[in-house]
């Protein structure tokens, strides 16, 4: 059987689309909940005061569940990155990167010696030290699902530099704050946004990377990136969707009572 990390990659590689949860709340029964209505979970460290050791509770479930779990941290410092790797996240997505130069540094940051410069420390990755040689350190390497976030105006004119970095295996759009880099906060429809991400699919394309998108919680919008090229997409979270769902069964109980 793939492992969950595995199993992504491969499903990519199929063409297949893979849809996924946003996680923000530190309980990690949201990840238990939400496992098996998705293909992978999202963990924001970027926008939630998530700490280590609630993302290591997280990151158990999600392991409970054999499902992908991709961690958004919070920038591209190494200092940003190594716990999270070493805390088990089958994948990291590093947001607001600005060049090619810093998106190398954050896939050698992701990868051992002699391929990259990732310090040895990997207490859960390596079953707490019973799997940690040569075998591991080859699998880490292979396996581990390296992405960064391309939301501003900077990396869109790098994007061909970008997507040539060995070891990068995704790019990761995302409209909102790419449209509000390009100086129209929200309009991700506008014509000068739209050709900004169609730029940015096109080069990962051809470069053979996958393409993902964070997004709210639209299926809408989520079926036209796929359309466009998206492969893999987190579609809102579960504070999200418990607000959605809390607001809509109210107003519908609202509009019953009323009537």
């Amino acid at each position: 059987m793939f492992e969950p990390v595995a199993l992504f990659r491969h499903r990519l590689a199929q063409g297949q689309i893979l849809a996924g949860a946003g996680i923000y709340l530190t309980d990690p029964k949201s990840s238990e909940a939400l496992a098996d209505a998705f293909d992978f979970l999202w963990y924001d460290l970027e926008h939630s005061p998530m700490s280590m050791e609630a993302l290591g509770a997280h990151l158990m479930a999600a392991r409970g569940k054999n499902k992908p779990a991709i961690v958004r941290v919070g920038a591209s410092d190494t200092a940003f990155i190594k716990p999270v790797l070493d805390a088990g996240a089958h994948g990291i997505v590093v947001p607001q990167v600005r060049g090619a130069e810093e998106v190398h540094r954050v896939v050698d940051d992701c990868r051992y010696p002699p391929v990259g410069r990732r310090g040895f420390g990997p207490l859960i990755p390596t079953n707490y030290g019973r799997s940690g040689g040569p075998e591991y350190v080859a699998r880490a390497n292979a396996q581990l699902f390296v992405s960064v976030m391309i939301e501003t105006a900077e990396a869109v004119e790098e994007i061909d530099r970008i997507t040539a970095i060995p070891g990068l295996d995704s790019v990761v759009l995302g409209p909102w704050d790419l449209s509000g880099s390009l100086g129209m906060l929200g309009e991700v429809g506008h014509p000068k946004v739209v050709a900004a991400l169609e730029k940015v699919i096109a080069s990962a394309k051809a470069a053979g990377l996958s393409v993902g998108s964070g997004m709210p919680a639209d299926a809408e919008f989520a079926a036209l990136q796929v359309r466009r090229g998206v492969q893999w997409l987190q579609l809102g979270g579960d504070c999200g969707y418990l607000v959605a769902w809390a607001d809509q069964m109210v107003g519908k109980l609202r509009r019953l009572a009323s009537s």
